[in-house]
């Protein structure tokens, strides 16, 4: 579940004083938790310490170090698709030809697909488990919208296998947003190929699609079109076909190419994942030349004016349709927006090795400010120069975004926010959204299952956008609630004081409402930055990180591949971290409990262990500060520190960058 991202930074504001009616996990927890909540000290090193066993076993395709296995396979879906949006109806109708590959070892007797439209019909899944309403929409306040809608769904024309010259009618079977072909001879292991041939309808969804809609703006519709087409399921070493049917989070998808056509009424502009290929049919001469300019530019130039936007000098032709061509290389996913009312403008995107992309926005004239989206292609330009500097280049040929009703959502390549978002909040939502290019769509975890490895991960990364964007005019971004040398993260205390609250390895669907950004956002935002400034430091962490984006670039990582390549490139074994801040929900609480003349006695209460700072205040006036290891509470969950002179004061965390439960017991003073 996703709310819109500047709502859920206001939120997260707030989150500290609200007290949460947290539901049981899934997972249990060991009793002795219950315990490590109270006054006394019941910490047990045995269950911290203890050897780990990670979720996914070593071996051939995955290994010990945390990348793929020299065997390690993949299936590929490559797809092109011929589009017809009808605006008098709005329906869209597609010819869609998927070729597959059977990369894996195992013969195939069916193929699973997703058909994510069905989310909308009455009897859906998502519908009645979450209450007879959409779990995502992009205005949860509209009550009267949103309540009720449904549509049929991908409505199926025909469905058919080719295989060399033969090509047959495919037998299906549709559950709810997935479908199954069952192929009358099992495709072959290492590399066979076949086609799909689906041609389908649907009716697009207003704003209470969420994710994918059309509504009117002020001078004129605007379609967002997401999830508009069968897509393969990811055939993968872990389970073998992953069908989770779509409830309302997100996806997980298999790489390949992508050439589509979409054919749309001849005033409308139409924004899609990859590159424009036939520039000279759908635009005017004018806007190919500011295309051009905008490429060598970096400045943002107006491809599209606002003046414009009622002008029909503005299209190549009056009435009638134009189809626009877009390709796109190693994506998992393709997304589109069109409107007769998008103002456009661009700016050149430098990559690193003299390399080079596009910056893009669409928005219609309401949304025009320099407070407001004129400044939108700036913040995509320096998000993806500062994310590919820093993590791994950006691969394709642009980035753009779109202002529309299908707000707060990625796509490769194309994000959609919100049309009167301004100021720092569109900034924050368009770093964070354009952040989501690395994760899932480069580095591409499984998000229905290990949310917090595309929403923890991209919110650390935006986190630093907003940090070093011009001198941090729009920082700090508070929505994980922590500041190194500043506050803590008091926004996930809530969370870690309770032993019932949810780990971070739920499955997404499986957080509640309140609980579902604070853990997978959040607390897993908030482990990167402990792991990076508290337990490996910088420069380890870098390293690690980086050398993980490069092994996962355009595959399927899980959590234990994570694990074990931050171990394994960071030099530390770092189970006691996996096993109390992802598999458990432990709390964290160290304490200065005793000072006796030159000695003082700190205690490790709760469960988790964490480095610390201990800071020493001798009688003298003098201090010192002693860094207190994990490996103090190995075996014990007390230690006795002898300084040089007599102790007048002592505190554990001092500058308050550990999420301690209760700081009441973090100083001592001598009496």
């Amino acid at each position: 579940m996703r709310l819109r991202l500047v709502r859920f930074i206001r939120w997260s504001l707030a989150f500290s004083s609200f007290l949460l009616a947290i539901q049981p996990a899934c997972f249990s927890q060991p009793s002795s938790q219950a315990g490590a909540a109270g006054s006394a000290n019941s910490y047990d090193p045995r269950m911290t310490f203890a050897p780990l066993t990670l979720p996914d076993p070593v071996n051939e395709y995955r290994s010990g170090n945390g990348a793929p296995g020299p065997k390690y396979w993949q299936n590929e879906a490559d797809y092109e698709m011929h589009a017809d949006l009808d605006t008098q109806s709005h329906v869209l109708r597609n010819d869609e030809i998927i070729t597959y590959t059977n990369n894996s070892p195992n013969p195939l007797t069916s193929l699973w697909i997703h058909m994510e439209q069905n989310i909308y019909r009455s009897d859906s899944r998502a519908r009645v488990a979450n209450g007879s309403r959409p779990r995502r929409r992009a205005a949860p306040d509209d009550e009267e919208n949103s309540n009720g809608r449904t549509s049929e769904g991908f409505v199926l024309d025909s469905v058919e296998i080719e295989r060399g010259k033969s090509v047959s009618k495919a037998e299906t079977l549709i559950d709810d947003t997935r479908m199954q072909i069952r192929l009358p001879e099992p495709m072959a292991p290492g590399g066979s190929v076949l086609k799909l041939h689906i041609k389908y309808h649907y009716q697009i969804p207003g704003v209470w699609g969420g994710r994918t809609s059309w509504a009117m703006s002020k001078q004129g519709p605007i379609y967002d079109m997401a999830q508009w087409y069968p897509r393969m399921c990811v055939y993968d070493d872990l389970r073998g076909w992953d069908t989770l049917p779509y409830i309302g989070s997100e996806f997980y998808l298999e790489y390949g190419h992508f050439d589509y056509f979409v054919t749309v009424p001849s005033e409308m502009i139409v924004a899609g994942s990859g590159e424009l290929v036939n520039p000279k049919d759908v635009l005017t001469k004018a806007e190919i030349e500011r295309l051009e300019t905008a490429r060598k530019s970096d400045k943002t130039v107006v491809i599209r004016s606002a003046e414009e936007v009622k002008d029909p000098a503005s299209r190549p032709k009056s009435g009638g349709t134009l189809t626009w061509h877009f390709h796109m290389d190693h994506t998992r996913d393709a997304a589109w927006s069109a409107s007769p009312v998008f103002v456009w403008d661009a700016a050149r995107i430098n990559l690193p090795d003299g390399k080079s992309s596009l910056a893009e926005s669409v928005y219609p004239p309401e949304s025009v400010g320099e407070d407001a989206w004129s400044r939108s292609t700036e913040y995509v330009k320096d998000t993806v120069e500062r994310f590919s500097r820093q993590w791994y280049p950006y691969p394709w040929p642009a980035a753009i975004n779109v202002a529309g009703f299908s707000t707060g959502m990625e796509y490769p390549g194309i994000v959609f926010d919100g049309i009167d978002d301004k100021g720092k909040e569109l900034f924050w939502i368009t770093a964070h959204e354009i952040g989501h290019d690395w994760f899932p769509m480069i580095v591409g975890s499984n998000e229905r299952r290990n949310a917090f490895m595309d929403e923890g991960f991209n919110t650390f990364i935006d986190i630093q956008e907003s940090a070093e964007f011009q001198g941090e005019i729009y920082g700090p971004k508070r929505d994980s609630e922590y500041s190194a040398g500043g506050e803590p993260a008091d926004t996930i205390l809530k969370v870690l004081d309770n032993p019932a609250a949810p780990n971070i390895l739920m499955p997404a669907d499986a957080y509640t409402w309140q609980l579902g950004h604070p853990v997978s956002y959040f607390k897993g935002a908030y482990g990167m930055v402990l792991l990076c400034e508290q337990i490996l430091g910088k420069d380890r962490f870098d390293w690690a990180f980086r050398k993980y984006i490069r092994d996962w670039a355009y595959k399927h990582p899980s959590p234990s591949d994570f694990f074990r390549e931050m171990s394994s490139e960071g030099g530390e074994d770092l189970s006691w971290f996996w096993r109390g801040w992802y598999m458990n929900n432990w709390r964290f609480d160290m304490a200065v409990t005793a000072i006796a003349d030159k000695s003082l006695t700190i205690q490790n209460k709760g469960q988790l262990v964490l480095p610390a700072t201990l800071e020493v205040m001798y009688s003298d006036g003098t201090k010192t500060r002693i860094r207190v290891p994990v490996e103090t509470w190995e075996s014990k969950g007390e230690l006795t520190w002898v300084g040089e002179k007599a102790i007048a004061s002592a505190t554990i965390d001092p500058d308050h960058v550990l999420p301690d439960d209760d700081r009441t017991n973090n100083t001592f003073n001598a009496k």
